[in-house]
């Protein structure tokens, strides 16, 4: 029998088709994963900005998880966009009957464009009741300051959030330079550094890819190190192949299995 391992993503829906859910299936395809997905929320955004955000309902979005739980077996879980403090319950719970799942949190709190995501109670609950059970969080550096209350040092948000046997890939995208440098944390400290050359352009949807191409990467029984080291490489291959869909911000091209 054709198998592959599979990753249920649990992320927002954008209609542009850059980031959230699309990201998300694009993205694991590419790692030669299948990607099953609950939609966390609705949101009205383009390649521009985010406008609107409407959350599924709680009782349907846990619903959703236990259907897809009863049918399938997952080999990694992936959280981008989440609705509701009860939402990250709801994930708490599936993260709790599945210990030995890796889980790869991308905290998304804002939008490319600068809009507000999430609000402060989701990023609580996130750090409060799920951060302790994921294997890997994906913050930028600007995410990474919120959830530190406002610490800007990357060294130091990421040495607060890589408690446990959690892990931290902060990215440095969103940050000055020529160059791009993402730090993995482990146990408080960096334990590895990626830098890349800075594209030209702004994009929409590269969070969405490097945290998916992670959780991909894990299901197929890569360790975290080698499966971070695979996503950055591929995240920066899609942003190289980046295309113009509409009259703002690049989307990434993931449909491409770069080896």
């Amino acid at each position: 029998m054709n198998t592959r391992p599979n990753v249920l993503c649990l992320s927002g829906h954008d209609p542009s088709g850059g980031a959230g859910i699309q990201a998300d299936i694009e993205a694991v395809a590419a790692q030669g994963a299948h990607a099953a997905v609950v939609v966390t929320c609705l949101t009205r955004q383009d390649t521009h900005n985010a406008y609107s955000v409407t959350p599924l309902d709680d009782a349907e979005f846990e619903a959703q998880i236990r259907t897809l739980e009863a049918d399938m077996r997952f080999a990694a879980f992936k959280v981008g966009l989440v609705g509701s403090p009860g939402q990250v319950d709801a994930i708490a719970a599936l993260a709790s009957r599945h210990p030995d799942v890796p889980l790869v949190v991308d905290p998304v709190l804002r939008a490319g464009g600068g809009a507000t995501l999430a609000a402060d109670p989701i990023a609580r609950a996130l750090k409060e009741r799920l951060f302790g059970h994921a294997l890997c969080l994906t913050p930028n550096a600007a995410e990474a300051t919120l959830l530190c209350d406002g610490e800007t040092d990357p060294d130091t948000c990421g040495a607060r959030l890589s408690t446990g046997h959690t892990r931290v890939l902060l990215t440095g995208g969103d940050l000055p330079g020529d160059e791009i440098v993402n730090r993995l944390y482990r146990g408080g400290e960096c334990v590895a550094r990626q830098t890349c050359t800075r594209l030209p352009g702004r994009f929409h949807g590269s969070g969405c890819t490097l945290a998916s191409a992670l959780a991909a990467r894990l299901a197929q029984g890569e360790d975290v190190t080698s499966a971070a080291d695979a996503a950055q490489d591929y995240t920066w291959r899609c942003l190289k192949n980046a295309f113009q869909a509409g009259t703002g911000q690049l989307i990434p091209d993931r449909c491409r299995r770069f080896r």
